[in-house]
């Protein structure tokens, strides 16, 4: 089963990071990540939430600037993960967040949207 991670941060503290303690929280990272090798998919630092747009509404819909969240932590990052149940894709989490402690990391099963092509990995009997 494919479990997304996303990773939120509150953006001033990450920013207020010096270049070494970023490429320490980095390291770490990367270290996770070979940990996960195999199981790891697709993983993506996102640039500022400041840069974001979104795009609601009726119609064509409105363009605004940013995300607008209604929380400290912002999203800043996601992860896709191969788990073969909910409990080791909390273990994923727990081991990413062992090398950025101030992070929260939420854990979705992942299901891909292909009109008529279901993806193996994530359908189930009920999915076909």
């Amino acid at each position: 089963m494919l479990y997304a991670i996303l990773a939120y941060h509150v953006e001033a503290e990450v920013k207020s990071w010096t270049a070494e303690e970023d490429a320490a929280v980095m390291t770490g990272l990367r270290e996770v990540h070979q940990r996960l090798k195999g199981r790891l998919g697709p993983a993506a630092r996102l640039d500022e939430t400041r840069k974001a747009s979104t795009l609601r509404g009726p119609g064509h819909g409105m363009v605004i600037d940013g995300p607008f969240s209604e929380t400290k932590e912002q999203l800043l990052g996601f992860y896709v993960i191969d788990c073969a149940d909910e409990a080791a894709a909390i273990a994923a989490a727990r081991d990413l967040r062992s090398v950025n402690p101030s992070a929260v990391y939420e854990i979705r099963p992942l299901k891909l949207y292909i009109p008529g092509a279901p993806f193996p990995e994530t359908a189930g009997p009920k999915d076909v």
